[in-house]
């Protein structure tokens, strides 16, 4: 399999200073392109083309995403990105999403004929919206077009790594596995790929920051305090956090881990 690793979105975030400790600072949207004997997988969709050309009916996208200070471009969306690299829209078979927050759910529908592979928790959460921050965050208008779901249980599964109840998706090559990681959101997961040279975990908004994996988690406070106040569930996710260090501390010659947002990271990748 061949990965591509593409930016879906650059965001330049108010208090960019106290947020990432850098006044010039960024966040991506890094998603994955997987080329596949199932035809094109693509992990998460960032924004879609309707976000970044300001349809009527995506305003409350856009408001939400105010803060985080994207740079509305559309050639970055992951429509235009995969026919930049030759391909159609079409050749995406399968979208695989790591959780249905609106940064990341965006582009759901520029591939209307995919299969959408998500966990059945966090699909309930998305469409009971029951809190005011799952009502921020969730922006239905992005699947209003009726996607393919397909939903898939956390409590079956295999271990891989120590981490318990991964499953393999149906239709796609054994592969590519999602690795639950409850806590940023209700059902939010990590989705592995095997390249043949070692497993890509693509660890989705797990943790925000490179440092956070180091021996000595150095995180800006800003956003720290941000991930706090983004959570559904706190001790989860910092349980699930450290269990990834201790991946990246025992395993890295096994497993690259990387989060959504961390430009080094995706650079890094990227090439």
């Amino acid at each position: 399999m061949r990965v591509h690793h593409l930016n879906g979105s650059t965001l330049c975030p108010v208090g960019r200073s106290l947020l990432l400790g850098d006044p010039n600072g960024r966040l991506v949207c890094h998603c994955l392109l997987i080329e596949t004997s199932a035809g094109l997988v693509l992990v998460d969709t960032a924004l879609g083309l309707d976000d970044h050309l300001a349809a009527p009916s995506h305003k409350s996208v856009r408001r939400g995403m105010g803060p985080m200070g994207p740079r509305w471009d559309p050639e970055q969306t992951m429509a235009r990105q995969v026919e930049k690299l030759g391909f159609r829209r079409e050749d995406v078979r399968h979208i695989v999403l790591t959780h249905l927050d609106l940064d990341h759910a965006g582009g759901l529908p520029d591939f209307p004929k995919a299969r959408v592979h998500v966990y059945a928790t966090e699909h309930a959460a998305a469409q009971a919206r029951h809190t005011f921050k799952e009502r921020q965050r969730y922006q239905s208008v992005q699947w209003a077009h009726g996607p393919d779901w397909k939903l898939h249980e956390t409590t079956r599964g295999e271990p891989w790594f120590g981490f318990e109840c991964v499953r393999q998706l149906e239709g796609l090559p054994p592969e590519i596995l999602l690795v639950p990681l409850v806590g940023h959101t209700r059902g939010h997961c990590a989705v592995a790929v095997d390249t043949g040279e070692r497993w890509l975990l693509h660890a989705g908004d797990a943790y925000f920051f490179h440092g956070e994996m180091e021996p000595e988690d150095r995180c800006p406070l800003g956003l720290r305090l941000m991930q706090s106040a983004l959570h559904m569930k706190g001790p989860e996710r910092l349980h699930n956090r450290e269990r990834l260090r201790e991946l990246v501390r025992t395993r890295s010659d096994r497993v690259r881990v990387f989060c959504a947002h961390d430009e080094k990271e995706w650079r890094a990748l990227a090439g």
